[in-house]
């Protein structure tokens, strides 16, 4: 989002200078096995969550089969505020391109997912929420499994949050409610710890417009409402981004029990048998290496306690196949699950034998209902005094970023340690709104928001450049209740080709009236009293000109993208819905020994940013494994 030349200097002069801040994992020439109880398929933020639970246990073997390589040495993982830089088009990046979006004039843009160990955790903006307890609820009474509501789901809260004071340790009073979080849990959670000039304001603005953006002091959802405006959590603990690799790998990782094997592309997973009651079994998965990956470090010494822990495979061919026990588990995220399970003949038959897929298990919900929030950079121009207190001088400025990458590299503290922004505000479309006449409200209860304001004191537009002059404050706005569906679909059956990834963006009335009001509110917001020295104009023809409904519409649909939330694409269902990829308990349907566990299972996009949420499902999709399968 940033401009991406002098950023990628940065992060080539941090990577020379400062040492690894990530776990180091060492790398074997062989798996000493092809056989383990549980087979993971994806490192990512779910993934990650039940491989290091799972091995709590030393007597359960666990192999987690990651596409993308090592977050170690990686600064620009590292550090919060440099996470615009690292995706798209990077090797850390799956670099998916949406298909052309009929509801955005056409356009086709990229399609950020993190292939890395940790995943999108490892690549996100670090943004950490809950979800409404609305959503949670939903989800229990969608699945029939009271155990998704929130009043059992919030436990796992304290299982997985470590919520640590902010790098540069202010008072943090009225800034959030200590009683909503966990204080020994895993991932680190924590405030902004660097104030931004336009802080005072924002909060300013909230007492100055009364009930419509009112100030919200915890901003974690779950029990508390997230409408309202306040400060923004973050994935950070001590200036560093904290992921499920740093936290729950971390944690595991010099277990026996546990084996990672990272640049393995799951091809497809495999039948394996069929049971008496019709099930098919699905204990076996290939792979093969991604496609230019590194030859081992052979002859490099290794720790004996390590020596098993990361193999690198680089031969194409042949592809490997290793079988679990007990099950296999997709833990590949909402774009690669469905497309593995397309891959292994379970979707939509037609689609599958168009393409010479032999079908097994006939499911047209594969790769349906994908569910994504959009985002639209609403850009202001900073009057010319206050030009210096927005931090455009500072990334187009080479001097003062070296003098930003020397802070962080001494104490990780200031602008580097932060995240993008310290404010955002989540908000309902009036309920007198003509919308409604037409269509019932989306959301699944009333503290649930329509969409969301994010305040950065910097431009901030995907994929364009910071102007060469000039001072800017964004307010980003983000659909939070999406109306429209798309889908992940093959592009063809080869393993190695980019799936057709369609979210069908802006394609119902409501989602363009929801963002032709949250453009009006970023407008009303900033004309607030607390702005009126500092805001001198909107920049951009495209909204200045945006004046009318119809030319905010056209605004909206010539500029938004998205801030790549994908959910949805393998629904969980009630065991007897004829609809649905998963059960409540996530196992896939018509089969046995499948199981998938990450965002995809979620029928809706959450009422938040995301992380969150995968963290509390995997959470409790570990305890139900445990469950069903008699571990101690």
């Amino acid at each position: 989002m940033h401009s991406p030349g002098l950023l990628s200097a940065t992060l080539v002069s941090l990577q020379l200078i400062v040492p690894s801040l990530a776990i180091t994992f060492t790398q074997s020439t062989q798996l000493t096995s092809k056989t383990y109880d549980y087979v993971i398929v994806g490192a990512g933020t779910a993934g990650l969550v039940l491989a290091s639970r799972l091995t709590e246990n030393p007597s359960i073997t666990v192999l987690v089969l990651e596409a993308g390589g090592d977050d170690a040495n990686n600064t620009g993982i590292s550090t919060p505020f440099l996470a615009a830089s690292i995706t798209p088009n990077t090797s850390l990046d799956w670099n998916y391109t949406v298909t052309p979006q009929v509801g955005m004039d056409n356009r086709t843009f990229a399609y950020p997912r993190g292939r890395v160990l940790g995943g999108c955790s490892s690549v996100n903006y670090l943004f950490h929420q809950y979800g409404t307890d609305d959503d949670w609820n939903r989800l229990a009474k969608l699945s029939g499994d009271s155990g998704w509501s929130w009043n059992n789901m919030k436990r796992y809260v304290q299982k997985h949050e470590k919520f640590v004071p902010p790098v540069d340790g202010h008072n943090t009073t009225g800034q959030f409610i200590p009683s909503l979080h966990g204080f020994n849990g895993m991932v680190s959670v924590s405030l902004p710890g660097n104030n931004q000039s336009v802080d005072s304001r924002v909060l300013a603005a909230t007492r100055q417009l009364g009930s419509e953006f009112a100030f919200n002091e915890d901003m974690s959802g779950g029990d508390r409402s997230l409408l309202g405006i306040g400060f923004l959590q973050s994935s950070v603990g001590g200036g560093v981004r904290s992921s499920s690799s740093t936290s729950y790998l971390a944690k595991a990782n010099e277990r026996p029990n546990l084996t990672v094997l990272i640049n393995a592309v799951v091809m497809k997973v495999i039948q394996t048998g069929s049971t008496h009651s019709g099930l098919k079994s699905f204990r076996s998965v290939q792979f093969t290496a991604s496609p230019g990956t590194a030859i081992s470090l052979t002859g490099k010494s290794m720790p004996s306690h390590v020596s098993n822990k990361i193999v690198t495979e680089v031969k194409i061919d042949p592809p490997v196949i290793v079988t679990a026990r007990r099950e296999v588990i997709l833990a590949a995220g909402a774009v690669n699950t469905p497309q593995i399970l397309q891959l292994s003949g379970i979707g939509d038959s037609k689609d599958l034998q168009a393409l010479k897929i032999h079908p097994i298990i006939d499911n047209p919900s594969v790769g349906a209902n994908l569910s994504d929030h959009t985002l639209l950079p609403n850009i202001f121009t900073v009057k010319p005094q206050h030009e210096d207190r927005t931090f455009d001088h500072v990334l187009r400025n080479p001097n003062q970023l070296s003098a930003q990458i020397m802070q962080w590299q001494t104490n990780k503290t200031g602008v580097l340690a932060n995240n993008i922004a310290n404010n955002l505000g989540f908000m309902r479309v009036p309920s007198n709104d003509p919308i409604f006449r037409t269509t019932k409200d989306p959301t699944p209860g009333p503290k649930s928001p329509h969409w969301e304001m994010i305040v950065s004191n910097f431009f901030l537009s995907p994929g364009v450049p910071v102007p060469p002059t000039g001072g800017f404050m964004t307010i980003v706005t983000v659909l939070i209740s999406p109306t429209s569906r798309g889908s992940i679909k093959l592009r063809s059956n080869n393993p190695f080709d980019k799936p057709l990834v369609d979210p069908n963006y802006l394609h119902t009335e409501f989602d363009i009236a929801a963002m032709r009001d949250s453009v009006k509110s970023s407008l009303k917001f900033a004309a607030a009293p607390a702005f009126s020295d500092y805001i001198s104009d909107r920049y951009g023809s495209a909204f200045q000109q945006a004046t009318t409904d119809a030319k905010i519409d056209a605004y909206v649909r010539s500029l938004t993208t998205t801030i790549f939330h994908p959910f949805g694409t393998a629904a969980m269902s009630r065991e007897s819905a004829k609809f649905g990829v998963v059960n409540p308990d996530l196992t896939v349907k018509k089969t046995e020994g499948l199981r998938i566990v990450d965002a995809s299972v979620i029928p809706y996009v959450p009422s938040s940013h995301t992380q969150g949420p995968v963290y509390l499902l995997a959470e409790r999709a570990f305890e139900i494994i445990k469950e069903a399968q008699y571990i101690p």
